[in-house]
């Protein structure tokens, strides 16, 4: 490619400027900076405040001001709800908008917005939008526009914005972007041709957001609907010689009987309830020496024993340890932020599962990838051994909305643990359990 080079009139000085260009340009057209083809100002020196009023809409010809949220990508929209008077526009003849230019504002989360402002009437700069006025009528302003709102005009807008952490452009940066310039004659021709298709690409983009979100929908009913099957007993069928889950009830209780001794839970955690059948084919709940009868949503298989989730599953705290280890929080294990070291913590081993019990994605699971410090808004998620674990998350993940949608605390919410350990679970035969993740798994992965 033909090298390209600027030239400083006020030192004669040129300089080879092709790290700047981002691409070749067709024959005829040229590399000109913003500030060499339109004059760049903004409103300086001058407090504002108490003069933007919206009393100043009720005086005799009021001039509105032109804010930065007046300024959007390609659209202009007239602010109604303060004005300066006539008189102080005129004093401040430098920064009013009486004819046709570009705006773009340089201050704020739309930094490098870019639009023509139409000139119906005259209008007024606030500060954080800048006033942009093509020097003679070589360039259209309806190709300008385009040029401005392109990656190409927005690069130096975006380093700005990559570099800072309050972004905001001078005038001479904007001064100093390239647009590439054709004929005018060709200029005019780009621009109408790009006024016809923009609408029509917004509206398939439009239509393809749309599908996106149902794509994502249908994805979630349909993984939701796997997982009711699932919890039904309707996923795979259920095998006589498998036996039944009461065999499993026993393990359970001297799991759980273990962590008392350990000090992980507290006795009270031992109160289990007992959910049977009776003979009118009703389920029942004895607790406390008390039985009462419940409702359940759906039938269970008749091999199936029927227990709420705290009898399977509790929220505990790591071991508490001190040494350098990760901090195993939720950026982290999205995989959002890298690791930070911490000294001390709740130790929790990879393998292990932790559940955020505070924030706004409490009840949402998580599979310790290596050893180190649970987060402060998480809890040990014990799950008995004899219960395969896939089938339990699985069970857990079904409720994640309605556990989400639960959570109490205003501040920060935490999860309603009443209701998470109030659950009602069905637990079938061992076998039957892996066998019913298997096929989540396989559906899941169809799913993708």
């Amino acid at each position: 490619m033909n090298s390209y080079y600027e030239k400083f009139l006020a030192t004669g000085e040129v300089k080879c400027i092709d790290e700047e260009i981002p691409f070749e340009i067709p024959q005829g057209w040229e590399w000109e900076r913003v500030g060499n083809v339109f004059f760049v100002t903004k409103l300086a020196g001058f407090e504002y405040t108490k003069f933007f009023t919206k009393e100043a809409l009720s005086a005799s010809n009021p001039i509105p001001i032109v804010r930065a949220q007046n300024v959007r990508m390609g659209f202009f929209e007239e602010n109604k709800n303060e004005a300066i008077s006539e008189m102080l526009s005129n004093q401040l003849e430098r920064s009013a908008l009486n004819k046709k230019c570009l705006l773009m504002t340089f201050i704020g989360a739309g930094i490098g917005d870019t639009c023509i402002f139409p000139a119906e009437r005259k209008n007024h700069l606030a500060p954080n939008v800048a006033k942009i006025e093509p020097l003679d009528d070589s360039i259209s302003l309806d190709y300008a526009v385009f040029a401005l709102m392109s990656p190409c005009g927005q690069r130096g807008v975006n380093a700005i914005k990559k570099s800072t952490a309050q972004p905001s452009l001078s005038m001479e940066t904007i001064r100093k972007l390239l647009i590439p310039i054709p004929p005018l004659k060709e200029q005019k021709c780009i621009s109408l041709k790009l006024s016809e298709a923009l609408p029509l690409v917004e509206k398939y983009s439009k239509v393809q957001e749309e599908q996106n979100q149902l794509n994502v929908e249908i994805q979630y009913l349909l993984k939701k609907s796997i997982l009711q099957e699932a919890i039904q007993g309707k996923l795979v069928p259920q095998i006589a010689e498998e036996g039944t889950a009461q065999e499993l009830l026993e393990q359970i209780k001297f799991e759980k009987q273990k962590l008392v001794k350990e000090g992980k839970i507290k006795m009270f955690a031992l109160n289990d309830s007992i959910i049977f059948r009776g003979d009118d084919n009703k389920y029942y709940e004895r607790i406390n020496g008390q039985t009462i009868e419940i409702e359940f949503p759906f039938e269970y298989p008749n091999s199936w024993y029927v227990a709420r989730l705290k009898d399977i599953c509790q929220l505990i705290d790591g071991k508490k340890k001190s040494g350098k280890g990760i901090c195993l929080d939720a950026k982290y294990l999205r995989g959002k932020s890298s690791a930070t070291i911490i000294e001390k913590g709740k130790f929790v081993y990879a393998g292990d599962n932790i559940i955020l019990v505070d924030g706004e994605n409490s009840g949402e699971v998580f599979i310790v990838p290596q050893d180190g410090y649970m987060g402060s808004t998480f809890k040990q998620l014990w799950l008995s051994s004899a219960i395969w674990k896939p089938y339990i998350l699985a069970f857990i993940l079904f409720y994640k909305e309605e556990l989400r949608n639960s959570k109490r605390g205003a501040a920060i919410p935490h999860l309603n643990k009443e209701l998470f350990y109030n659950l009602f679970i069905g637990i079938p035969p061992l076998a039957e359990q892996q066998r019913i993740a298997e096929r989540i798994n396989e559906l899941s992965q169809l799913l993708k």
